[in-house]
């Protein structure tokens, strides 16, 4: 019997990526709620490197990484859901938004909804117009069907304004009148069957968020940019 067991965390819009895509290619799997504070010796075993989640096991052999676990989803089980176009153009700049989302956008996004740095939020807000434009006559970044792309940018429709709403950040990086396309593939995505039970509750999101951006923390979060 095929064992596909997660290593991940409730909150994470990491570990929830891949469940949602575990979900879209009706991939059976045991998930495994980590502690990141007080870590399990499976996930130190796992991912003796990065000691991070999301970390998915397959018939006893590890893989780390989100994005890298994405597509070991996609090639794994391809016969049930294409995350990645099957034409080679295509697939290569899927992997260059995803790569974009993942390495420039996110860490923006979430350095400008922790400060007051206005150079940050202008940079925030052109990553995003570049989001904005690539989504023109589509629905989903993947096209009519949520692909690799649409799950690496699920941040920013699930997470960030709970992130913005804890911070007390009142210059809202989306709305309906700045990203029309973006707020409407936000309302999509998040409905979807597979991605909508795999969303995390805002509220206890938001409680997590607010403890990290208290005054009274000693440093500044705005140094601490989530990469698990």
């Amino acid at each position: 019997m095929e064992e596909v067991r997660l290593l991940g965390c409730w909150s994470s819009p990491f570990s929830r990526r891949v469940e949602m895509a575990l979900k879209l290619k009706g991939v059976e799997y045991e998930y495994v709620e980590e502690d990141l504070v007080n870590k399990s010796q499976s996930l130190l075993h796992y991912n003796p490197i990065h000691k991070k989640v999301p970390v998915l096991i397959h018939n006893g052999k590890p893989i780390a990484e989100s994005l890298v676990i994405l597509e070991y989803i996609d090639e794994t089980w391809r016969a049930r859901y294409q995350l990645l176009p099957s034409d080679p153009y295509e697939r290569a700049g899927a992997r260059f938004w995803a790569k974009f989302i993942s390495e420039q956008c996110m860490p923006t996004l979430w350095k400008a909804c922790a400060s007051s740095d206005g150079e940050l939020m202008a940079e925030a807000v052109s990553h995003l117009a570049r989001l904005e434009d690539e989504l023109k006559g589509k629905r989903f970044f993947g096209g009519e069907a949520i692909g690799l792309v649409d799950l690496t940018a699920g941040l920013i429709a699930h997470w960030l304004p709970v992130i913005q709403e804890a911070r007390g950040n009142d210059k809202l990086l989306i709305t309906r009148e700045s990203f029309p396309r973006l707020t409407k593939w936000s309302e999509e995505f998040c409905g979807v069957d597979g991605v909508r039970e795999n969303l995390p509750d805002k509220e206890k999101m938001a409680a997590v968020f607010r403890m990290m951006f208290a005054p009274a923390m000693p440093n500044d979060p705005a140094k601490y940019v989530p990469k698990v």
